[in-house]
């Protein structure tokens, strides 16, 4: 009797084909399995040839071929069975609604799920039913478990206790759901704590490109709030001001609006897609951008995003901002900084949004020689400079 029997969770392949993108992509839209390359439809053991270049496949497919991303979903291993190698790609159910293989994208062609031993293609109401279910449930970054365990939060509970407010050690994870249904941390947990593996670059640019870089500051593998707080207080150091003495009252200008960029860092925090990266801070002689992944949150439209309509994309996230007093839910900040720059200041794709704030060009112009200089000094708060001591 042949070991391996295909069934509902088992694939099995003679040897690598393009179609096993497809197998990969119905088994996260079912109940997730194993492929097995090796081994023929009957279950004979033949082995797996070229192994490295097949993983390479592989690792290609999970990479690039599959939207959205399903890296944390999927595995791969090397079986020996009969002195021959077998190549097992496991795959569990996907974390999101719906997956489809990217050159078909969300149509019948791309979506396909695990029915008994085969791949079916879904129908447009199968997909347009999953594809709606993310518009309620988006806050992807309390189940995605965190690359570290051992997490700690003593800043997160000094912001607090600075606010006012008195925490509970019994229940403090479970109210912030610090914690994956399993009992892990998840990635806001990391995002939150003392210590984590998640950078936040700062990159300052000496023209107008990308070129030359002429410092490169990361604030990250801490606490959000902290990293925040450093940002601002970076911020507030770059932007120049120039005085008019000649006037009364004296006329100040700045090398930029301080509210509206600080609005742009805080919605790049808040609305950031933290599943697929972080987001950067770019400044260059001429502007700063704001670069953010993710697009615009699910069930948002453009014409939403500039009205103001606030629908943030970690919930919990922006809980947290707002009893830190650093942001409102008024949706404020977006009608801010088009009052200020205009909307083209936006630039807004399925996978990204990028907000590019232009400096003030009298400013620019009498502080050429300042530039790079500018950004040394900052001033912290207290609450700020108590955390940094720990």
């Amino acid at each position: 009797m042949a070991k391996y029997i295909e069934s509902e969770h088992l694939e099995l392949k003679e040897r690598y084909t393009d179609s096993i993108a497809r197998e990969i992509v119905s088994f996260l839209n079912a109940s997730g399995g194993t492929i097995l390359i090796g081994v023929k439809d009957n279950g004979e053991v033949i082995g797996a040839d070229r192994i490295d270049e097949t993983l390479r496949k592989v690792s290609d497919i999970i990479t690039n071929g599959i939207e959205p991303n399903p890296q944390d979903e999927i595995t791969s291993e090397l079986l020996f069975e009969e002195g021959k190698t077998i190549i097992a790609i496991n795959i569990t159910k996907g974390r999101r609604n719906i997956y489809c293989l990217k050159k078909y994208g969300f149509s019948s062609a791309g979506c396909t799920m695990r029915i008994g031993t085969t791949c079916k293609e879904m129908t447009p109401e199968q997909i347009k039913i999953r594809y709606e279910r993310n518009f309620i449930d988006t806050e992807y970054m309390l189940k995605k478990k965190s690359s570290s365990a051992g997490l700690t939060f003593r800043e997160l509970k000094i912001y607090f206790t600075e606010k006012g407010y008195h925490l509970d050690d019994r229940s403090f994870e479970s109210n912030f759901h610090l914690k994956t249904e399993e009992g892990n941390y998840n990635l806001l947990a990391e995002l939150l704590a003392d210590r984590n593996n998640i950078p936040f670059i700062f990159v300052k640019f000496a023209g107008k490109n990308k070129a030359t870089i002429s410092e490169r500051s990361d604030y990250g593998y801490g606490c959000l709030l902290t990293t925040y707080a450093k940002i601002k207080t970076r911020l507030q150091a770059e932007n120049i001001c120039i005085s008019d003495t000649t006037v009364r009252p004296r006329k100040d200008m700045y090398l930029f609006d301080f509210d509206s960029v600080n609005e742009a860092v805080i919605n790049c925090l808040v609305h950031n897609d933290w599943t697929i990266t972080e987001p950067q801070i770019s400044m260059f002689n001429d502007r700063i951008e704001i670069f953010s992944h993710g697009g615009l949150p699910s069930g948002m439209t453009e014409k939403l995003f500039f009205e103001g309509v606030s629908k943030p994309r970690n919930e919990t996230l922006m809980r947290i901002f707002l009893m830190m007093d650093l942001t409102e839910h008024t949706g404020h900040g977006i009608p801010t900084i088009v009052d200020n720059y205009g909307k083209d200041v936006f630039e807004i794709d399925e996978r990204y949004i990028r907000c590019t704030i232009p400096f003030n060009k009298d400013v620019v112009s009498k502080t050429k020689n300042n530039y790079n200089e500018a950004g040394k000094e900052g001033t912290l708060t207290k609450t700020e400079k108590k955390v940094l001591k720990l």
